[in-house]
């Protein structure tokens, strides 16, 4: 990428802040010698809007910058025109539909519907070479979305079309990450994932450090009135199928609560020395009932269906200073610039760090007489503003993120998981996030697994979910098949296991042992036996019997006497299902299904 000469000479060409002009750089190292598409993470905040802008002055071909609300469109745009340079608006929310010069802003609906205008046999310039879009994390999978027709169209005119996203959350509900490979040497989100590479991240911590983001200062607020708390209660809700709360459990949780009068008071009183105020509510019904509560001629409300020329001139009237409360139902996370902003009050769930991140971030932005961002968070939101995305949704309340490294590659992961004071006791991770090179340089994905289910065949550990083994391509079993074969036979006990108990004892002939019992809920067991004594028997129990059982596999765990493993029980699982044959007399321990999703009932799942 090189530098088109200037239509329009500018004495005092913006400046870049030094992550902005590593940002820049990353983006032409990487389309140097890619045209994989590529995603940059920077904080809300952070100025993406002179990056765009200076990516497309470097830019040798035609550049289209997208965007999906025409605030943001008309941002990156005089950013651009900063430079002294010239480009075109796409937008029929600002009024303009031209695309004729070298650099064009659009709003991506505007740009879908018009797409013959975009065909390269009719420009002398030639076609598109660099796509960026703006708030990234916006972009479905699904291949018909608008922004993949766009995609499509402009690679059909040009199959070398470099295309970078630009987020502060690169994170979507359903899809995880949006990028699959980090430039710190990590496998992020899947591998078919859109944009192959996060070329640079700029983190919130180390932005609110440097003095670049006001510091957000939260509260986790609570009311109390008669000596009793008094907050929205949430917790019991649980998220729709695509990943959102559902307005009408929302409302039925905050509709008319006792406690929404007192913390409005609250949040006024709060608000005394502040400059501008944001409210997040839960349901359109319930921003109304705020709106009654705040200070007549000094608040206003924004829905999604308030119409366009009303709420343009709310938010110019609240960024004027002529409102000082600005009440929202999820419009306003993104797109949106008042920098005056320096209290956030939360009164509503948010479904993930990013969605958090988003709203805190409407604060963050610097401005005169502004200390900081006070964030009053009256929901009860479990997110830590500074928390990395873990890239799979949560699954229990009291996780939180913590570090694995691997065993084979040293790579630090991120999952979600429990500690005991600085030990991970539990985690959710399946496989080692890193990258490793082989001889020639290629880098790939490393093959630990932390869990596994291994193909009969040939060994291979395979995902939990895997239907194929991914060494040989032999169909594996399913766990409901295997259950079912069990049960025909007479000599086989197939337990739906309840519990797991460990006992340090003593064999026939008086030497230590582990006794594993496992039992079902009508008091069936099935046990196994370990000996922890030489080195040989130690390595033996880790990989039949550790490697499956430890709530956090990878996790270094080496004990030498039953008593330890005994000591250490609750960093132990057990297994959904356990399958004994009888063996002369006894019974032996021939099968352990963990991670169990099928049509039989698990223990834990009795009505």
């Amino acid at each position: 990428m090189t530098a088109p000469a200037a239509t329009t000479p500018c004495a005092v060409p913006p400046t870049l802040r030094p992550y902005q002009q590593a940002a820049v750089r990353r983006v032409v190292a990487h389309f140097r010698g890619s045209s994989d598409p590529a995603v940059v993470v920077l904080p809300t905040g952070s100025g993406k809007s002179l990056v765009i802008a200076e990516l497309a002055r470097l830019a040798r071909g035609r550049v289209l910058v997208l965007a999906h609300v025409r605030e943001l469109v008309e941002q990156n745009h005089a950013k651009y025109l900063a430079y002294g340079l010239e480009a075109d608006i796409f937008s029929a929310g600002l009024g303009c539909k031209e695309a004729g010069r070298q650099v064009v802003f659009g709003s991506v609906q505007s740009v879908v519907r018009n797409l013959e205008r975009f065909a390269a046999a009719d420009h002398p310039r030639g076609p598109f070479t660099l796509l960026v879009v703006d708030e990234c994390h916006r972009v479905s999978p699904a291949e018909d979305s608008s922004y993949r027709q766009v995609v499509d169209h402009l690679r059909a005119a040009n199959p070398r079309l470099k295309i970078l996203g630009l987020t502060a959350t690169p994170y979507r509900l359903g899809q995880g990450f949006i990028y699959h490979r980090h430039h710190h040497g990590m496998v992020r989100g899947d591998v078919d994932a859109f944009f192959r590479d996060c070329v640079f991240e700029q983190p919130l911590r180390l932005m609110v450090k440097q003095g670049y983001l006001a510091e957000p200062r939260r509260i986790d607020a609570a009311l109390f009135k008669d000596g009793q708390e008094l907050r929205y209660d949430f917790s019991a809700l649980v998220p729709a199928s695509s990943g959102l709360f559902r307005e009408e459990e929302l409302n039925r949780v905050v509709a008319g609560h006792r406690a929404t009068p007192g913390i409005i008071a609250e949040i006024v009183a709060r608000a005394r020395n502040r400059q501008g105020v944001m409210l997040f509510a839960a349901s359109v019904a319930h921003a109304e009932e705020i709106l009654g509560y705040l200070p007549a001629g000094e608040a206003s409300l924004v829905t999604g269906e308030t119409p366009s020329a009303e709420r343009e001139r709310i938010i110019d009237a609240f960024k004027a200073r002529e409102l000082k409360y600005l009440v929202n139902v999820a419009v306003l996370t993104t797109g949106f610039d008042a920098p005056h902003v320096d209290l956030i009050a939360i009164l509503r769930p948010t479904e993930s760090v990013s969605l958090y991140q988003q709203i805190v971030g409407r604060g963050l932005r610097l401005a005169p007489g502004k200390r900081d961002c006070l964030v009053l968070d009256y929901a009860g939101n479990p997110w830590d503003l500074y928390a990395p995305e873990v890239g799979s949704p949560k699954p229990t309340g009291d996780s939180e993120p913590v570090q694995v490294e691997c065993p084979a590659c040293g790579h630090a992961n991120l999952f979600w998981g429990r500690r005991d004071g600085e030990v991970v006791i539990e985690h959710f991770g399946r496989r080692c996030q890193g990258l490793v090179e082989d001889e020639r340089g290629k880098r790939t994905q490393c093959d630990f697994r932390f869990r596994f289910k291994v193909c009969p065949e040939c060994g291979a550990e395979n995902d939990i979910a895997a239907r194929r083994c991914h060494g040989c391509e032999t169909l594996l079993v399913d766990a409901d098949d295997k259950l079912k074969e069990a049960l025909r036979l007479r000599d086989a006990r197939v337990l739906r296991v309840a519990g797991m108990q460990l006992e340090a004892t003593v064999n026939g002939r008086g030497l230590p042992r582990l006794k594993v019992t496992y039992h079902d809920e009508d008091g069936a067991t099935l046990s196994e036996w370990f000996a922890l004594e030489t080195p040989a028997q130690r390595g033996a129990f880790a990989a039949a019997f550790l490697r499956e059982h430890l709530r956090a596999p990878g996790v270094p765990f080496r004990p030498t006497t039953p008593e330890e493993v005994v000591a250490e029980r609750h960093r132990l699982r057990h297994p959904d299902f356990v399958v004994g044959r009888k063996v002369g007399r006894h019974w032996q321990v021939r099968e352990k299904l963990f991670d169990y999703t099928g049509r039989y009932r698990k223990a834990a799942e009795a009505e």
